[in-house]
């Protein structure tokens, strides 16, 4: 599902969530590349995901190229473990998703950081924790402190959100982003040629007009 328009984007980041299943991962990609803040919404409950679906919104970044966020939604049954673990090699940006109102989901974070790392290794990958649902307060069992002891223990940065409210949905994945561009810039993360997850795109520009024989161009 494409969003916005990616003409002019310098790069192409490509994005993977992870996370148990219905801890809201595809509620959240969705809030965030229908791009439409403001008044919260009922949150409709999507159709589980099955294996791997794609969206993608271009994004200015802060004193930055424009670049454009492939994004791939993940399912997070064990049955579609196999196919979802074939994607881990092409990402250099990984959310890490629980929901605060279920403890196991918040307790296997740790298995799916490590299958990236063991897959791709520590050096190609920006994770960031998301702790989803935030508005359901009174259901809450995970509390904020614990995840950020988790995610500092991980080295990685903790945000909670909530796509019904939408709280925080855009500046999770532009934390994210902008920590790839930084690692990018120096160095920590490079292009490679056989590796998708950062690319290099062309950037369209619109054809010279050819000069007329004898046309005057005053």
């Amino acid at each position: 599902m494409e969003s916005a328009a990616s003409g002019g984007c310098r790069y192409q980041f490509r994005i993977l969530l992870l996370g148990d299943a219905a801890v809201g991962k595809t509620s959240l990609l969705q809030r965030y590349v229908a791009g439409t803040p403001g008044t919260p919404e009922p949150e409709l409950e999507p159709e589980p995901t099955v294996g791997v679906e794609f969206y993608s919104r271009a994004l200015q970044l802060r004193a930055g190229p424009r670049v454009k966020l492939q994004l791939w939604d993940t399912a997070g049954h064990e049955r579609f473990r196999c196919i979802t673990r074939s994607f881990y090699r092409n990402v250099v940006g990984v959310l890490l998703v629980f929901d605060v109102t279920n403890r196991k989901s918040f307790e296997h974070i740790r298995d799916w950081h490590q299958e990236v790392v063991a897959t791709q290794g520590l050096d190609k990958v920006i994770f960031l924790l998301v702790g989803h649902k935030s508005d359901l307060q009174s259901k809450r069992c995970v509390l904020a402190q614990e995840a950020e002891e988790l995610a500092a223990s991980l080295g990685m940065t903790f945000l909670e959100t909530s796509a019904t409210n939408d709280c925080n949905v855009d500046l999770a994945f532009h934390t994210l982003a902008y920590a790839i561009q930084q690692a990018l810039q120096q160095g920590a993360i490079k292009l490679e040629k056989d590796w998708g997850g950062v690319r290099l795109m062309q950037i369209s520009r619109p054809p010279c007009r050819q000069q007329r024989a004898g046309q005057c161009q005053c």
